[in-house]
């Protein structure tokens, strides 16, 4: 859009003396028509969606079926020896780490969704470097899914929905543990010597064709983005788009016309808020849990981490079997900070959605270096005890509950610049999207400005 058309789009909303503004419910029948179809529309998003966590536990399962092959032969045939198999299993990240910026780039500029199917084909590799490749494109396609998944959430979600919805998106994540390890059993129990292939292999064709059929479906399941959706009413879709714009004080989720693919990948990398959050992800090795329907982020980092370090402790003090089950118990609660932090990324970096797409790429694939590094945190010969372990462990943790407490007190110091009206990075007035913003609202400029002011970040 040209200077003169956002100039053009600013004043057919302003009113003439004596017009009343129009309110902005009042096109969808009021407000409590408003709500009963906001929550249409949010049953209708979450059914769609629901099929995320499906393909979040296959993605899961392809990714960690080497560790239960390992169990039936896996090494032996391969004839892997030292440190072969820890680095088969890291190389993943590194294809993983390498795709996760160009896919999420590529999601927003085109503004569709595309799943990287795969069948692990290590079977057809009966060596070591084959093997290794295979892994190292298994991560290279895979990596588009996850940061795709949160930068479609953060397309369809007001920033207080984001939590609960990235909190049930993760459980695919360790739901994939469980159903994961039940499915290698029955498998490498009940494959062996089938149309002569060894157990190990069957595992992973099955377990590749299943992907590859969540995949299929996922097509035409997952919704694109609010203004290209065709299967909502034309009513719905007005309201996707105009909730969207009403989060962040008046602006329409997209980009403007004059900033190029890269444009987002240049704003992210310069805003340190996406470094900082990078590297506090990077400490918190795993997680999962929910954030419940409080604003706070901070204490919901930080809570479950220092619990995680307790367990911890207890692991590092005894070896007595009780003790270490109850350790293991606590150390689990630290999932619930990894949640809370990647939903902390869109609520701290809402706009422009280019920027968005990159920075959540960028952090979760910076956050996977944790992933290599933990291939070769639990060496044998720091068996049994793993004190040497568990203390890297809480460096990490510590690492992070401090980074988000350096954030939450530069985030409140921004609302309180915000508070007295002084401009803020990432904050700046863009004319063309609060015009469009103004036109889908069907109110006037000055009144999404006005809006705009009362925009504050979440910590």
């Amino acid at each position: 859009m040209s200077d003169i058309d956002s100039k053009h789009a600013v004043e057919q909303h302003e009113y003439l003396p004596g017009q009343s503004p129009k309110h902005p419910d009042a096109e969808f029948g009021g407000t409590e028509a408003r709500r009963a179809l906001e929550r249409r529309l949010l049953r209708k998003l979450d059914l769609r969606m629901s099929i995320l966590i499906f393909i979040y536990i296959l993605n899961y399962i392809d990714r960690n079926n080497a560790a239960a092959a390992r169990l039936r032969g896996f090494e032996e045939d391969l004839g892997l020896t030292g440190k072969q198999f820890p680095t088969l299993l890291s190389i993943l990240y590194v294809g993983y780490i390498l795709m996760q910026i160009p896919s999420n780039i590529f999601l927003n500029c085109r503004a569709w969704f595309i799943f990287y199917p795969t069948i692990d084909q290590t079977h057809e590799w009966p060596c070591f470097v084959g093997a290794l490749l295979t892994r190292f494109f298994l991560g290279f396609v895979e990596a588009a899914f996850f940061p795709g998944a949160l930068f479609l959430l953060s397309k369809w979600y007001k920033r207080n929905e984001l939590g609960l919805r990235t909190a049930i998106l993760y459980c695919g994540n360790l739901s994939s543990n469980a159903f994961g390890g039940l499915l290698a059993a029955g498998i490498l129990d009940g494959m062996q010597g089938k149309l002569g292939h060894a157990a190990w292999r069957w595992l992973f064709y099955i377990e590749g064709a299943l992907t590859m059929a969540v995949a299929v479906l996922a097509i035409f399941v997952l919704p694109d983005f609010p203004n290209t959706t065709r299967w909502l009413s034309p009513e719905e879709r007005r309201l996707a788009e105009v909730r969207m714009a009403e989060d962040v004080g008046g602006e329409v989720d997209k980009d403007s016309s004059e900033e190029g693919h890269l444009y987002g990948f240049f704003l992210a990398m310069k805003d340190w808020k996406v470094w900082w959050l990078a590297v506090a992800l990077t400490g918190i090795t795993i997680g999962l849990s929910f954030n419940a329907y409080f604003r706070e982020r901070f204490l919901h980092i930080s809570i479950p981490l220092f619990i995680g370090i307790i367990g911890f402790v207890i692991a590092i003090a005894t070896m007595n079997i009780a003790a270490r089950y109850i350790s293991l118990f606590l150390m689990a609660q630290a999932y619930a900070g990894l949640i809370v932090l990647l939903s902390w990324v869109s609520n701290s970096i809402p706009r422009p959605p280019a920027k968005r797409a990159v920075a959540l790429a960028f952090i979760n694939a910076f956050s996977q270096l944790g992933n290599v590094a933990g291939s070769y945190v639990w060496p044998k010969e720091w068996s049994p005890t793993y004190r040497k372990s568990y203390v890297i462990c809480i460096a990490c943790f510590a690492l992070a509950i401090a980074m988000a407490l350096f954030l939450r007190q530069h985030l409140a110091h921004l609302n309180k610049r915000l508070d007295r009206g002084e401009a803020v990075e990432g904050i700046s007035e863009r004319a063309e999207a609060i015009a469009e913003a103004a036109e889908l609202e069907g109110v006037p400029v000055e009144e999404l400005r006005s809006r705009r002011q009362e925009f504050r970040f979440l910590y």
